[in-house]
């Protein structure tokens, strides 16, 4: 099969294409054959050498995928239709050994990309969306609102009854942005100003940014308000001291809890029943390097998917 192999840390031409051997199932494993795989940012930082945990090289990136089951201890799992994790490691590849539990069925009216898609984004989405408690009449902004996990939290935030504003860095990615009742190019220095315009203060900033951008964000929150912080697009976290968020009573939260493998599934699982993902670009296998380097440029919009086949 071919693979996406990192043997050394640097930049998107790292990664390099190998002929690899099958993997060899384990007991309780499937052999899935892969159509697509899921592109996250933090692999982006694996490959770099700046992920947040040891990294043992050589490897083959890729968290999760897509296909059709083509060997397993169960002959009634063969030509299952399922997205799968693979534990961080071998989802750049035409073929992934994973464990029996951590299938998920794609349901037959959900598209095998759309699922993939949701793997990692759509669970995500979900958890944010639970751990901030979004409500009808909440004013919500949403950071990086073209991007994978941006574009359903926008879809998440109206299913809840809120008022919703989408920021997005630059005309071809506020334009991209459906849904939402206010649009804003937070590269335009005046973009606070054009939201308390149009809403008045917030009650909840969905941060997946950090830096300026969400320090820029928390100054438009109302009393009592609610931010949390799952990503850090932008290099670094929000940097919202605890004492600043206490002066304005605003109750900051730090990511979703990690949840168990069943709460990851029922997320999943409700992400392909409520939410609809935007795949802004998809590569083949052999450009997974030129897909690296889209969205550390922050050229990438929606979700990005290597196509294994």
């Amino acid at each position: 099969m071919r693979a996406v192999w990192v043997r050394e840390f640097g930049g998107p031409e790292v990664l390099r294409v190998e002929d690899t051997p099958d993997p060899v199932t384990g007991p309780g494993q499937v052999l899935v054959e892969a159509d697509y795989a899921n592109i996250t940012f933090v692999e982006t930082q694996v490959r770099a050498g700046k992920a947040p945990w040891p990294v043992r090289l050589p490897m083959i990136l890729g968290g999760g995928v897509g296909g059709t089951v083509v060997a397993a201890p169960d002959d009634g799992l063969i030509g299952a239709r399922v997205v799968t994790s693979t534990g961080g490691r071998g989802g750049y590849a035409e073929r992934v050994a994973v464990d029996v539990a951590e299938l998920i069925p794609v349901p037959e009216d959900v598209p095998l990309d759309h699922a993939v898609a949701l793997l990692a984004d759509g669970r995500m989405a979900v958890l944010i969306a639970d751990a901030v408690g979004l409500k009808a009449g909440d004013r919500v902004l949403v950071e990086a609102a073209a991007g994978g996990v941006g574009t359903l939290l926008v879809q998440l935030a109206k299913a809840a009854g809120a008022v919703v504003v989408a920021a997005a860095g630059g005309p071809r990615k506020t334009a991209l942005v459906t849904g939402a009742d206010v649009v804003v190019d937070y590269l335009d220095p005046d973009w606070p100003d054009r939201v308390r315009a149009a809403v008045g203060a917030v009650d909840v900033v969905l941060d997946g940014v950090g830096g300026a951008l969400a320090r820029a964000a928390f100054t438009l929150l109302d009393r009592d308000g609610r931010m949390i912080s799952f990503g850090l697009a932008s290099g670094e976290w929000a940097g919202v001291s605890p004492e600043a968020a206490a002066e304005r009573s605003v109750t900051l939260i730090a990511g979703p809890p990690r949840p168990s493998p069943e709460d990851a599934r029922a997320a999943t699982l409700r992400a392909f029943a409520s939410v609809t993902p935007l795949i802004g670009q998809r590569f083949p296998l052999d450009r997974a390097a030129d897909a690296h380097a889209l969205i550390e440029s922050r050229g990438a919009v929606g979700k990005t998917l290597l196509e294994a086949r």
